[in-house]
């Protein structure tokens, strides 16, 4: 839903979503989920995430007050937004690249894991 919803309010485009999910966020998330996530991103663990930025989030929430659904308009424009990214034909394409890759990293996790890295895997 936040994805939709900063494309829609201008905020990023669906270019800037992806980019900040696939090298940011979800890097991490394939070895970690978003609480050891947290607890690794500020020096106190979890506590100390929360009194730094705690505040900041509930200000987000209270800001939010109406659930936003996807109206044909905003479809419209990420798809347009996408399509000038990776063209509608080679959607199969990317498709299989992507699965050969998450293969790869479940592999590369699964070896991590025998190796003793302390990496969990799937």
């Amino acid at each position: 839903m936040e994805a939709w919803r900063l494309v829609e309010e201008g905020l990023a485009s669906a270019a800037d979503v992806d980019r900040t999910i696939s090298e940011g966020l979800g890097l991490r998330w394939s070895f970690m989920g978003p609480f050891e996530t947290i607890d690794l991103n500020a020096p106190g663990g979890i506590a100390d995430y929360a009194a730094r930025l705690g505040p900041l989030y509930q200000r987000i929430a209270a800001s939010r007050s109406e659930h936003h659904v996807w109206d044909a308009s905003l479809i419209a424009e990420i798809e347009r937004q996408r399509r000038e990214v990776l063209p509608h034909a080679d959607l199969a394409e990317r498709s299989a690249w992507r699965d050969r890759r998450l293969m790869a990293l479940a592999k590369h996790k699964r070896d991590a894991a025998a190796a003793g890295s302390g990496v969990a895997t799937p």
